[in-house]
């Protein structure tokens, strides 16, 4: 129960929309039952032969308190009694008596539909704000979670959670509110509206009722153990997708395309399976709830017959009857509280998943006193750095790097793949967060400076060329607000671009598809450069930024990029020896230590590492 109270905390900031659900839900439960008792009197009207009761009910005079349900229905018989025998005649009377109660139950019933549709139009801002909070959150959370989380997590599953398991907790929040405000409301008032009537008929009510309850229960329990497995296993089937999207080239390519859909095909079947199970236990709810309470129904019937017939006439016929009605009209309170406990378990299980993602580790944030930076003046330092992708990780990626880059340097750093390149450049801008040691800017650690203002000192250019669905213009001016059309053509024209840009079809204003998929790749990488141009950052990553080029491309891109690092501080990582043979000193890497530095000249005469990769590639 504490858990199902726990889903509520997501109305914080809808308190409003809630408590005017909450009041009209009340205000349609008690509507709902003057509805019914309405019928209470028209069956004394229909079935009273003895036209002198109406006098008896007139001498009887109003009851002494007219708050309780006999109250209430002796001072509706009393109105109705004067009412018919002010008529020119009693039939007279009794006939516009029905039509006055046809009346006030057309009445009642108006104001009990306006009021629940009142209840469900406030409910439903919560709802759909609800879920997109939970989207915003989950969506921030992500941008905020370091790179290393993700490379144990699968983009298919957080995409799950972030769409089937918000849309579950939608429905959680609904029938929360329901089952909290509503139902139980219901219940109350129609079981105290039964005692009032007849307590001793009621009293077999509450002894049944935790028997219900606790058969419904155990089948609530088992329904979200399958739930949580039945989202995971979705996550697996939209990771399949993703996967089979991103590399649709080389599963046509390899001939694989019966391997991949026997893949999703037996990943379908056991999510299938699963949510069959699901579907069972949940369509159980309904008439099983219902089953047991007709049982109980029957009961009363049996019970509340017998009372009538007993010559002591402790309930009358009519009254009875207005006993079954309201008590029939708990079945549907019942039902829907049952099913409103299944989805709030479904819930649940969704918001275990959807837990994940927002209490993960954030191990890259911004210090409550952090500094502001604006500018760099004077170094970058490695300081003993060492780094593991994972804590406890027996391999580590860097160790023990010193490093220092004076403003205004270029520094290269080469190796074989898995040396260790990528990772050391990514701790500067804090993609990921050093494991010991630390890397300073002007003598600052950078764990000690906001993160926003260390990464405006940045431009990067990766390896991968990382674009947006969207037009060239947009995806050049990237992370630059302010940049104006004049100043994205210059850029592009120092990367290059220019010239193919102006021969799209609506030149800097086209799509460009997903991850630019309407361009080559060395189209892609250009514009990639063209950004990093418009930033104009003091310092630049550049991981292969020309790996992708063709020769001539390369060559005028490379002219491009000497001109642009020219005065500024410059960390380039590159496999091809040619491009960075004019750096001020070349870090060679291998398996996360330096193994050798200097000049070009210097490390070719050394004959280490180095000259073996430069002979590798000016043989080959």
């Amino acid at each position: 129960m504490k858990q199902i109270f726990g889903v509520l905390k997501f109305v914080n900031g809808y308190w409003k929309y809630a408590w005017l659900n909450i009041l009209f839900n009340i205000l349609s439960v008690f509507f709902n039952l003057f509805s019914l008792l309405a019928v209470i009197p028209l069956l004394r009207l229909l079935f009273n032969s003895d036209n002198t009761l109406y006098q008896k009910t007139l001498d009887a005079g109003l009851p002494d308190t007219q708050f309780s349900m006999e109250g209430i229905l002796s001072t509706v018989n009393y109105h109705m009694s004067a009412y018919i025998l002010n008529a020119p005649d009693v039939n007279t009377g009794r006939l516009k008596a029905l039509i006055g109660i046809c009346v006030a139950a057309v009445v009642i019933i108006f104001f009990k539909s306006l009021f629940r549709y009142l209840a469900m139009f406030f409910l439903a801002v919560i709802r759909n704000g609800v879920v997109r909070d939970l989207r915003n959150k989950m969506f921030h959370k992500s941008l905020s979670l370091p790179l290393s989380w993700f490379s144990s997590e699968r983009k298919g599953d957080i995409m799950s959670r972030m769409s089937a398991d918000v849309q579950e907790v939608e429905w959680s929040i609904m029938s929360s509110l329901e089952m909290i405000f509503r139902e139980p409301v219901t219940i109350v008032v129609f079981l105290a509206s039964l005692v009032a009537i007849s307590p001793e008929l009621t009293l077999f009510v509450f002894l049944t009722t935790p028997i219900i309850g606790g058969v419904l229960a155990i089948v609530a329990k088992s329904l979200k153990k399958s739930s949580f497995k039945a989202k995971g296993q979705l996550g697996d089937l939209l990771s399949l997708m993703e996967e089979m999207l991103g590399g649709l080239r080389i599963i046509k390519g390899f001939n694989a395309e019966h391997k991949v859909a026997g893949r999703f095909e037996a990943t379908n079947q056991a999510y299938t399976k699963t949510m069959v199970r699901n579907y069972r236990k949940t369509d159980l709810a309904s008439p099983l709830s219902e089953f047991l309470i007709v049982i109980v129904m029957s009961v009363v019937m049996y019970y509340g017959g017998k009372l009538v017939l007993d010559s002591d006439q402790s309930l009358s016929a009519e009254n009875f009857i207005g006993y079954i009605m309201i008590f029939s009209q708990l079945i549907g309170p019942v039902r829907q509280f049952t099913q409103a406990y299944y989805h709030v378990q479904k819930g649940l299980a969704s918001m275990d998943r959807i837990n994940v993602v927002l209490h993960a580790d954030d191990q890259i944030r911004d210090k409550e006193n952090a500094k502001r930076i604006a500018q760099f003046d004077k170094e970058i330092v490695y300081e003993n750095v060492s780094f593991a992708y994972h804590k406890g990780d027996s391999g580590w990626a860097l160790r023990h790097l010193d490093l220092k880059i004076p403003k205004g340097k270029t520094i290269a750093l080469v190796g074989q793949s898995g040396s260790g390149k990528t990772t050391m450049a990514d701790l500067l801008p804090r993609l990921y967060e050093v494991s010991e040691g630390a890397v300073k800017i002007d003598g600052v650690d950078i764990r000690d400076v906001r993160t926003q203002d260390l990464r405006a000192l940045m431009g990067i250019v990766s390896q991968e060329s990382i674009l947006f669905n969207d037009t060239v213009l947009n995806n050049i001016a990237f992370g630059v607000e302010s940049a104006t059309e004049e100043q994205i053509i210059a850029a592009a024209k120092v990367a290059n671009a220019h010239e193919f840009i102006q021969q799209m079809p609506e030149g800097y204003h086209t799509n460009i598809g997903d991850r630019g998929n309407k361009m080559s790749g060395g189209q892609r990488q250009r514009i990639a450069i063209a950004r990093a141009v418009l930033k104009n950052p003091p310092i630049l990553i550049l991981d292969e930024a020309t790996s992708a080029l063709d020769t001539e491309s390369e060559r005028l891109v490379q002219d491009a990029l000497n001109n642009l690092m020219r005065n500024r501080t410059s960390i380039i990582i590159a496999h091809r020896l040619s491009t960075i043979q004019h750096a001020d000193e070349i870090i060679v890497m291998g398996q996360g230590v330096i193994v050798e530095r200097g000049t070009h000249n210097e490390l070719l005469e050394r004959g280490g590492t180095y000259r073996k990769l430069y002979d590798m590639q000016v043989f080959n």
